[in-house]
């Protein structure tokens, strides 16, 4: 699988219930409900299972349009982030499914009503697009912006049974202070390599709480090589891994025997260069459904962790426990503030800030900032 392969492949859906995201409105959700949309587990169909209103769908569906318009729900995402692809996924919906979609993104202060969000700026994320029913319609899309919220749009009406919006989160520097865990992807990490995703994306080994069930993890398929398998990640900001969390819950046949972390600073190393990564914790013999903290006795300072287990099997998280380092919160920062789209970077800069209009414009006009320059005082404030 090439490079951009599995970025596409391992990026976590940030509007999942699994990490916080909520369908805040719908106009409509006559047939089925607007939650369902964003439920993690994959869509479920029971023939003949009627209710007052009909046959009873494991998604979203509103009635039937006698009027001009279209019908729509906002989400509110869980990892606010940078969106790289949606699916708009009709399974079971066959003869009431929209045969267009579209879908705008928005991004807002604080916790907005539905009726604030109807007035929000929104962005066209995905114009008005052909979907097929009972069909996984996947729509890539280019965009380099922060979002909040995404609006899905039916042309005209019908029924789509779950909205995945795969894609970067990009966390609020505002809120990450002190000892954190640099793997979060709340707190802005993101996969970059896995040798083996059969089972599960590794993106769920960061994921915020604790398991439920073993697929809630990351497993592998079963090796019959003398190799092993593993992932990376790239740390939310770069900093130094105090200690880790290894998790093998609901894994019982199938938890990995042994297994090691090692770190990398891409800044001053090739991370696909071997020998450019330090051995942050030994290999380590591991149990069966079982959290495992453990205190990593080299600590140095690393922009990428990988995980080695051995030979196979699965993982339920992931935790490493650290500090930013002063330069990497100044990293996270700069990420953040370049992905801000124009009206939010603003109502930060003259709200929380204070700055004059003009003084927010001037700044929002100097992005991107570049990775080595320093941080204006006003925007270096906001982290105190």
């Amino acid at each position: 699988m090439q490079h951009n392969d599995v970025r596409r492949a391992t990026l976590p859906d940030l509007a999942s219930r699994a990490v916080g995201g909520s369908v805040v409105f719908a106009n409509d959700e006559l047939f089925a409900e607007r939650e369902n949309l964003i439920k993690p587990e994959e869509p479920v169909y029971q023939p003949y299972t009627f209710g007052h209103k009909g046959q009873i769908y494991d998604g979203w569906e509103t009635r039937r349009r006698r009027e001009p318009g279209v019908d729509h729900a906002i989400i509110r995402l869980g990892l606010p982030g940078i969106v790289r692809q949606l699916v708009v996924d009709t399974a079971f919906f066959k003869g009431n499914y929209p045969p267009a979609v579209s879908v705008q993104g928005c991004a807002v202060e604080g916790y907005p009503s539905p009726e604030e969000l109807a007035a929000a700026d929104w962005e066209e994320l995905l114009p008005e697009s052909p979907a097929a029913g009972d069909t996984r319609n996947v729509y890539d899309v280019d965009s380099d912006r922060r979002y909040t919220h995404v609006r899905l749009c039916m042309h005209p009406d019908g029924g789509i049974a779950r909205l995945r919006v795969h894609g970067e989160p990009v966390a609020d520097p505002r809120w990450i202070s002190g000892t954190l865990d640099l793997a979060a992807l709340e707190n802005g990490s993101q996969v970059t390599g896995c040798s083996n995703m059969f089972y599960s994306s590794p993106s769920n080994l960061f994921a915020p709480g604790l398991t439920r069930v073993m697929g809630e993890g990351w497993e592998t398929a079963r090796r019959r090589d003398d190799g092993n398998d593993w992932v990376s990640v790239r740390l939310a900001a770069p900093g130094t891994v105090h200690w880790a969390e290894l998790d093998t819950s609901y894994f019982i046949g199938n938890a990995p025997g042994w297994a090691s972390l090692s770190g990398c600073d891409a800044r001053t190393a090739d991370p696909d260069d071997p020998g450019s990564w330090t051995e942050l914790l030994p290999r380590t013999r591991l149990q069966p459904d079982t959290r495992h903290r453990l205190k990593l006795p080299v600590r140095a300072e690393v922009t990428h962790v990988r995980l080695d287990i051995y030979p196979d099997g699965g993982m339920a998280r992931l935790r490493l426990h650290g500090e930013a380092s002063a330069a990497g919160r100044a990293e996270l920062a700069r990420r953040w503030f370049n992905a801000l789209p124009e009206a939010h970077a603003t109502a930060v800069l003259t709200g929380e800030a204070g700055l004059t209009a003009q003084r927010a414009t001037q700044l929002v006009a100097q992005r991107p900032l570049a990775a080595d320059a320093a941080l204006p005082a006003e925007l270096a404030a906001l982290l105190t």
